[in-house]
């Protein structure tokens, strides 16, 4: 098995089962025509995650990392009406790119984008009450994931799913001794997400157009 079959494969996948769309096509050439890193989920992965949402009902969505909107997009075209989604985003270019898409897409009065750290952001998300968030989803910087992770379960009800997404590293999660700053974040994140009893979680690994990786899914299952 070789990047080129997995890519191949995920192309098909494409072409058969997520439908040709406008603004999320938009979104994904513009964030290109920016510069902004190609590290965007894969179409199926955005479909994924939309579908998660939706089977978990979720009417209060919370993304930590924004990029240039396109999974955003995905998570937002889950909502039931009256259903509303935050977006963390610590970059201003990358945040002024997801803000266009995101109003092209006709999200805008359904996404709030703030900007800044999400350390920063997250504690303010707390100190104003906007959780619980029914569903969360981490996809930023990886030394920080642990810490994300702690704010989340400060922020979620019993039955919210929190998805994190990277934590397989191309299989480098498995290295103790591995150097790399993101892979030591994964692995300190994994750990935690073992030893936490207030959810029930695993990692499936995968494969496609992104590379091998993976993602963690935790289910709430007590109160704080």
């Amino acid at each position: 098995m070789t990047q080129e079959q997995w890519s191949a494969v995920d192309r098909y996948i494409t072409e058969l089962l997520v439908q040709p769309d406008a603004a999320l096509d938009g979104a994904l050439q513009s964030s290109d025509a920016a510069g902004l890193p190609a590290i965007s989920v894969s179409p199926p992965q955005g479909k994924l995650l939309m579908l998660l949402a939706m089977l978990q009902g979720a009417r209060n969505i919370l993304e930590i990392g924004t990029l240039g909107g396109y999974s955003t997009i995905w998570l937002a075209r889950a909502l039931p009406p009256g259903g509303r989604l935050i977006t963390l985003e610590a970059d201003a270019k990358h945040a002024a790119v997801a803000r266009e898409n995101i109003e092209r897409a006709g999200l805008d009065g359904v996404v709030e984008l703030r900007l800044g750290p999400a350390l920063e952001t997250l504690p303010r998300l707390a100190a104003e009450n906007r959780g619980p968030f029914d569903f969360i989803f981490i996809d930023a910087d990886k030394p920080s994931i642990p810490d994300y992770f702690t704010w989340s379960l400060k922020l979620v009800r019993r039955g919210s799913v929190i998805i994190v997404d990277n934590v397989i590293r191309s299989g480098a999660v498995i290295d103790a001794a591995n150097g790399d700053a993101n892979v030591q974040g994964v692995r300190r994140f994994n750990d935690m997400l073992a030893a936490e009893p207030r959810v029930s979680a695993t990692v499936i690994q995968t494969v496609g157009s992104k590379g091998y990786d993976g993602f963690a899914m935790a289910l709430v299952i007590a109160d704080r």
